[in-house]
């Protein structure tokens, strides 16, 4: 009886492995997100009132955002080519110890410049690593149970972005905004230490007949639909970057909150997120991913809207709450991308995707920044316009069997 007890339960644990995409490799990988983010998250989204602090004028803010979407764009087939050429696993110990040299540098920052040379390094986690994360997963799960790796990836990061930023927030607010930053980036020198040991624990087998293949014969190889997804996604990202920097600014100098409300504000978007992952997930797996990654991108839209609208904390919860749908389908949108790839070149295709979409919106902050000077909510206006109209390019030109 007790044997069979034991057989029953490792075989609702493997069941409930298998539901969940928790391959050995993707587990790793996954955790390896989770424990990077649980020093990030202290300190990311407070850098614009850091290089505030540091005596950076609004201008050097908006390009500060700009660098990291440009970075985030050259960054990325570099990435993918690394991945493809030597492995998943050493490319990821690369990006990991390139992060870590980044942190220390924008840890000593005396001066603002400084904090752009410490994010030349530390992108190289955020953006040279992602096409090997997409292409863990696109080698280790099929097509059937990938939405949900990609789920339960997000879970596991967002998890800790529901608290991090808030005591982060609570760190500027006892020790202020220089010494509360720089306190998270030590922290994240020591995790990053630590994902060092679970990256090593990777062991995927590269696919055969990608090499010798030029960026020009990988752009080649990028089916229509996903050129046109990628388009679409332009747009909606634009969107976002028109005015991310600047939500930390607007909540906190323009509507009045504090610090840890903002934490809380960022909590709570992540929470709504988690709140929509796994179920529809399964329903992106099982029916279709174009209905949600249109739910995703009019989430984009309204999300600036929602935060101009707002007059106070109780209200930009709310706005935070539509904050957190942006969420809703983007396990699918990153699914599709995966399944179109083609597997002998999945991590260049992937890092082309990202590195055309970000240097395409690599302006966009430092418009916002000019925007900004004019008022405040322009930007906010102009963003929530530009979403919806990548909402529409993707709505009338993806068509939905190449979405399921």
């Amino acid at each position: 009886m007790v044997q069979e007890n034991r057989r029953l339960r490792r075989s609702r644990a493997a069941h409930l492995a298998g539901w969940l995409g928790l391959e050995r490799n993707v587990v790793a990988v996954s955790l390896a997100m989770f424990v990077m983010a649980l020093g990030e998250e202290l300190w990311m989204r407070f850098i614009p009132k850091y290089l505030e602090a540091l005596g950076a004028p609004v201008v050097a803010i908006g390009f500060y955002g700009s660098t990291k979407d440009f970075l985030d764009g050259v960054y990325q087939y570099p990435g993918g080519w690394i991945a493809d050429h030597y492995g998943r696993r050493r490319a990821l110990l690369l990006f990991v110890g390139l992060a870590a040299i980044g942190y220390a540098i924008i840890g000593v920052a005396s001066w603002w410049p400084i904090v752009i040379l410490g994010l030349v390094f530390t992108m190289a986690w955020t953006s040279m690593a992602s096409p090997t994360l997409f292409a863990v997963i696109g080698d280790a799960l099929p097509k059937n149970r990938r939405a949900m790796g990609f789920s339960v990836q997000a879970i596991l990061r967002r998890l800790l972005i529901v608290i991090a930023p808030t005591l982060g927030g609570l760190l500027i607010a006892r020790w202020g905004v220089q010494v509360g930053v720089r306190n998270g980036l030590i922290l994240s020198v020591l995790l990053a230490g630590l994902t060092l040991t679970v990256v090593s624990r990777v062991r995927l087998v590269l696919p055969d007949g990608g090499g010798g293949i030029t960026i020009r014969g990988v752009w080649d190889r990028l089916p229509g639909p996903l050129r046109r997804l990628l388009v679409s996604d332009i747009f909606i990202r634009t969107s976002e970057a028109l005015v991310d920097v600047f939500l930390v600014i607007y909540s906190l100098n323009v509507i009045g909150i504090s610090p840890p409300q903002y934490g809380v504000l960022v909590g709570v978007q992540m929470a709504t997120a988690i709140a929509c992952y796994l179920p529809i997930a399964r329903l992106a797996d099982r029916i279709a991913r174009k209905p949600f990654v249109i739910a995703t991108f009019l989430a984009f839209s309204a999300f600036p809207l929602a935060v101009i609208a707002s007059r106070s904390f109780s209200a930009l919860v709310l706005a935070f709450v539509i904050g957190g749908l942006r969420e809703l389908g983007e396990p699918a949108r990153k699914a599709m991308i995966v399944d179109l790839a083609e597997p002998a070149v999945r991590a260049r295709s992937v890092g082309l995707y990202y590195f055309i979409r970000s240097i395409a919106i690599a302006p966009a902050a430092t418009v916002g920044g000019l925007l900004w000077r004019s008022a405040p909510a322009i930007p906010f206006i102009v963003a929530g316009t530009v979403g919806l109209i990548g909402t529409a390019l993707f709505s009338l030109t993806v068509d939905e069997r190449y979405a399921g």
